[in-house]
């Protein structure tokens, strides 16, 4: 049996650790499949990449980092990812980690110019999804929970656009048979976004966002909840579990 990964390329607020886990506990709780091992990789520590012969799929979360200040652990994500795609591997890039997969593919991922993007947002899908494997049976419109600075702006060849909105136009991007970006985080619930809001608060207003407003905005993402088992749930039916 080939094991699940989540690549960790970032850590959440200590304050929002404390009190609700960090980015490798939400993905592991979005997961409701039993019989799976799902091992993370902290990045940011130096820990090795897996062999691709053993890996199943990897879902990469999201970071405080910016994909433009290209790391040295970052370039090197890139280069798996890179080497990843002449394997039947799967991967989830959520937030950062769709940005990276679009960089490492040939696109170019940068500043978003229409500035940042938080709280619940409506995510629209092209017609075309309805032939995705992954996003077949999502709604034309649905609720996502977001907080980015960056975007992937220009796609790399190949790639296909499935869902977007007005601040973002590759909110869901397929890469390959079985690589894929969402700009939003289907990790995230209620909590985990109103403390995102809360934690930058003061920054937010700044901005001329109303903290008030974002949260009193924020409503459940049923469905992108549902992205992270949905994924899992599709390479197991092509057989990348053996």
């Amino acid at each position: 049996m080939k094991d699940l990964y989540i690549f960790k390329v970032g850590k959440t607020f200590e304050k929002t650790k404390n009190q609700l886990g960090d980015f490798d506990d939400w993905v592991r709780n979005s997961v409701t499949t039993k019989d799976l091992t799902i091992k993370t990789i902290d990045i940011l520590k130096g820990e090795p990449l897996p062999p691709f012969t053993s890996t199943m799929g990897v879902v990469i979360t999201g970071s405080h980092a910016m994909v433009t200040e290209e790391h040295h652990w970052s370039l090197d994500v890139e280069e798996w990812i890179r080497q990843a795609t002449k394997h039947p591997i799967g991967i989830l890039g959520i937030c950062y980690g769709h940005q990276l997969i679009g960089k490492a593919l040939g696109g170019k991922s940068d500043f978003n110019p229409k500035g940042k993007e938080i709280g619940t947002v409506t995510i629209l899908t092209n017609p075309q999804i309805k032939e995705d494997p992954l996003f077949k049976n999502a709604p034309a419109t649905f609720s996502a929970n977001v907080t980015h600075l960056q975007s992937v702006l220009t796609l790399p060849k190949g790639a296909e656009v499935l869902g977007y909105n007005s601040h973002d136009n590759h909110q869901i991007v397929r890469y390959g048979q079985f690589i894929w970006g969402v700009q939003f985080h289907p990790e995230y619930d209620v909590q985990i976004i109103n403390a995102y809001i809360e934690e930058q608060r003061e920054d937010l207003i700044q901005l001329g966002f109303s903290p008030e407003k974002l949260i009193k905005d924020v409503t459940e993402t049923v469905y992108t909840n549902t992205i992270i088992d949905q994924f899992i749930g599709v390479l197991s039916n092509q057989g990348n579990t053996h």
